[in-house]
């Protein structure tokens, strides 16, 4: 078996001499003469589009197709339209039938690259491939049949997405039927070298110049490092090296200044509970929820300049009428409002010596942020007559972010 892995490394251009590595391509080997489905897992950058590829080219099925999908880089509302297909007129843009990748692929393999993004809708659809082999175009009732294989990749923790509701269990575990999990560049430190050797022979053949070496310190720097970016990253500093450095002799020095500072070298907490385009999209929320917030204050602000100055009770000593209204926030914060009497109606208003207009105001209207959220969301919909797409662009944000904040809230439509 030794001597066949070391065949399958020098024909998929795979380097190392990890023992986890070894297994994983072993499993490769074992797997691919059946048609059981595969996971593939491992962080991003580790080179797990390399197994699909051997899967296939040693399956019975290599004469046949094989199609890679990056399931998160397409949209969600087209992705059902490039797995299944759709009919002529199925949706505004359908002008003639199209097949999807199921039927192109038909007697091939697939691989759904990202697998963890796909929408909850798309994973009924490929649940029902799976146990069965068949699917329906979008736009269609006819039922069509289809014999593909299916290896799908990720670097998510689907346990926690499963828990999330973001993927289904079912379907997981018939995708996972065998799982090929990749190690880690930093658990591979022996390989470390000898994958930057053989980037730099690349990088020296593209460019036509000579090859970059590391001296002892730079490789111990190299080997001691996290690699968050796995082998993709080494590979991007290995060129950076070999493209900006003069030098061929590269030293710890020279090598450090190119890789992020260790100290924000750490472990993301954050990528297990949100994404990028999470925040990105709420912060767009509490942005607009802060506009309102100033609109509100600024009406405040009117209302308190039309006060007549004889509506004002025994306190002649007003001053400027602005002491009404808080400056900024931090007014509001710390309520350091002028401590005025407000007149209504020429009676005053009882109150207790610590108790302010503004801190009436301030009361009364709630600062939660989930709740300016969710009314946000509820007016947007509203005034779309329930359109979430015409929502999600009053909103400034994705209709798939919008999906998800109305399952979280459970709203009904």
């Amino acid at each position: 078996m030794n001597s066949e892995i070391q065949n399958i490394k020098q024909r998929f251009e795979i380097v190392g001499s990890n023992d986890g590595l070894d297994r994983a391509i072993e499993k490769a080997v074992r797997v691919s003469p059946t048609d059981i489905t595969v996971l593939v897992t491992g962080e991003s950058g580790v080179g797990k589009e390399a197994f699909p590829k051997i899967i296939h080219q040693l399956s019975h099925r290599k004469h046949n197709k094989f199609i890679a999908v990056n399931c998160g880089a397409i949209p969600e509302g087209t992705i059902d339209s490039e797995l299944f297909g759709h009919e002529k007129g199925a949706f505004t843009g359908a002008t003639a039938t199209r097949s999807g990748y199921f039927e192109v692929a038909d007697g091939g393999t697939i691989f759904l690259d990202e697998v963890g993004e796909l929408p909850l809708t798309t994973q009924v659809r490929l649940l029902r491939v799976l146990e069965n082999g068949e699917f329906i175009k979008v736009g269609s009732s006819k039922v069509q049949k289809t014999n593909v294989r299916i290896v799908a990749a990720t670097n998510l923790n689907m346990e926690n997405a499963i828990s999330k509701g973001k993927f289904r269990e079912d379907l997981f575990y018939r995708l996972s039927t065998v799982e090929i999990k990749i190690p880690p560049l930093r658990q591979r430190k022996n390989d470390i070298i000898l994958l930057f050797r053989k980037f730099a022979s690349d990088f020296a053949k593209k460019y036509k110049m000579p090859t970059v070496r590391l001296d002892e310190d730079a490789q111990r720097i190299l080997q001691n490092y996290r690699w968050n970016g796995n082998i993709r990253q080494l590979k991007n500093i290995t060129e950076q090296l070999s493209v900006l450095e003069q030098e061929r002799a590269i030293n710890g020095t020279m090598i450090s200044s190119y890789l992020p500072d260790p100290k924000n070298n750490l472990p993301a907490l954050v990528s297990e509970s949100k994404s990028d385009s999470d925040f990105s999209s709420e912060r767009e929320i509490l942005y607009k929820i802060l506009f309102d917030m100033k609109k509100d204050l600024n009406e405040l602000k009117k209302l308190t300049n039309n006060l007549k100055p004889e509506s004002v009770g025994s306190n002649e000593n007003l001053g400027d009428i602005e002491n009404f209204i808080p400056q900024n926030f931090n007014q509001l914060r710390d309520n350091s409002i002028s401590e005025t009497d407000v007149i209504e109606n020429n009676q005053p208003i009882e109150r207790s010596d610590k108790y302010s207009f503004a801190e009436e105001v301030v009361e009364e209207e709630t600062l939660s942020i989930q709740d300016k959220e969710l009314e946000l969301i509820i007016k947007a919909l509203e005034r779309n007559n329930g359109r979430r797409k015409a929502a999600a662009k009053e909103l400034g944000i994705s209709e798939r972010t919008l999906y998800r904040k109305i399952k979280q809230y459970d709203l009904e439509l």
